[in-house]
């Protein structure tokens, strides 16, 4: 029983010697994914009364210039499609005529704001569907449209607001007029 306990006792002692296993790896729990972000709300059309008119999108549309019978025009609008608005140099007569296209009747002034002024004008009605206005050459409502920061902005309520780029065709016009 000695020889037992001398074979034994040798590798009892060996057991010991070893270092204490460790214990398995717990897996981290995984984290559930993320919810998937909500859908960012659609913001509402920009409207007059909610932000600064200098950030409204531009109505669409290009300026073109033409030689008119009488004088030149600027012409705004979408190819193919009435002009939502002209300027027009009446050689004969000296004046500038500003006219925007009219689609409620009962139109009487026009708010132009450009980032240089805001002016009220009165507007007449014309046969062709247009409200329209006459100005000198020189009249500085004419220089503001052309050179505003970009675009300028026509208010005729109830109408939707026209916001026309500041294209150099306006200048031009005037400049014809000018002489």
């Amino acid at each position: 029983m000695f020889r037992i306990f001398f074979v034994a006792l040798p590798l009892v002692a060996l057991a010991a010697c070893v270092a204490p296993s460790r214990p398995a790896p717990v897996a981290e729990p995984t984290p559930a994914p993320a919810p998937a972000p909500a859908a960012a709300p659609v913001p509402p059309p920009l409207s007059p009364a909610a932000s600064n008119w200098a950030d409204w999108p531009r109505t669409p549309g290009d300026w073109t210039w033409r030689a008119d019978t009488g004088g030149t025009i600027a012409s705004f609008g979408e190819p193919g499609r009435n002009a939502e608005l002209t300027l027009r140099c009446d050689l004969q007569a000296g004046v500038l005529v500003l006219a925007r296209r009219a689609t409620m009747p009962g139109v009487a002034s026009a708010t132009i704001r450009t980032t240089s002024t805001a002016r009220t004008l009165a507007m007449q009605p014309t046969r062709d569907g247009y409200a329209a206005i006459r100005l000198a050459p020189r009249d500085a409502i004419v220089d503001a449209m052309g050179f505003s920061r970009g675009q300028f902005v026509i208010e005729m309520p109830p109408m939707a607001p026209l916001v026309a780029p500041s294209w150099a065709e306006i200048l031009r016009v005037a400049e014809d007029c000018r002489g």
